[in-house]
């Protein structure tokens, strides 16, 4: 999915994209000639990214608001609306729950609930709330993971069962809308310094932990495979080698 001088400039929409790997992300992006929508809670940070952006011709909706939000649901899906296609949906936005990290068997029912809810329902009503523009498209989706998904890692119960989740999400909608078009794929970034991270280890040394520009080749990658085959896998991008199985 890259731009084309005879086709209209392609789309994207990223969730959390004030800072971190979203923020890389948009700039990647905008690089390669995307138009952008891109989404964080509060505007300060989202203003400052779109400001920064640097590529031919930078065109940037920014909407701020929490994804749990209807509301800012329908403000994304108007702002895709308004570029006329959507290419690329990365859900990012992402809720680390309460910190210092706490067993499981302490996590109170709320927290973990509100986890879920921007981790799983809202990446989800997106999707659905996208799904004209995203088949009309032959759209990608693709959702953040973590490790934590799958490594029962104490204190990351609430964050990697929110994941674990996402994950099953992203591989049934790929299953579901293959005759649409729309392809779907998870993808753990890996360990990086980024300020959720910190969160995780409140008080510790991070620097040793990439920054998220160390993704920036598999994004490379990712976005010059054939979407559809790429549909329903699972990619780490720190990986030494990324493939797309075989059918």
């Amino acid at each position: 999915m890259t731009a084309d001088d005879r086709a209209p400039r392609p789309v994207a929409l990223i969730t959390g994209a004030s800072r971190g790997l979203g923020a890389t992300l948009a700039r990647f992006l905008a690089a390669e000639g995307y138009r952008l929508v891109l989404n964080a809670r509060g505007p300060g940070g989202l203003d400052a990214v779109a400001r920064g952006l640097v590529g031919p011709n930078v065109i940037v909706r920014t909407v701020p608001g929490d994804v749990r939000d209807p509301s800012t649901r329908d403000s994304l899906s108007e702002a895709v609306r308004e570029l006329g296609r959507l290419d690329l949906l990365v859900n990012n936005a992402s809720d680390l729950g309460p910190t210092p990290l706490p067993p499981l068997t302490e996590c109170a029912p709320d927290a973990l609930a509100s986890v879920l809810e921007v981790n799983v329902l809202a990446p989800l009503a997106l999707v659905q709330g996208l799904l004209p523009i995203l088949k009309s498209s032959r759209g990608e989706v693709i959702n953040i993971s973590s490790d934590a998904a799958v490594g029962g890692y104490p204190g990351w119960g609430a964050y990697g069962s929110s994941k674990a989740a996402l994950d099953l999400i992203s591989l049934t909608l790929a299953h579901e809308l293959a005759d649409a078009g729309v392809s779907v794929v998870s993808v753990d970034p890996g360990d990086m310094r980024t300020a959720m991270h910190q969160a995780a280890y409140p008080g510790e040394d991070i620097s040793d932990r990439p920054l998220p520009e160390a993704t920036l080749p598999f994004w490379a990658w990712l976005l010059n495979q054939d979407s559809a085959r790429a549909s329903g896998h699972r990619f780490r991008a720190q990986a030494e080698r990324w493939e797309v199985p075989a059918q």
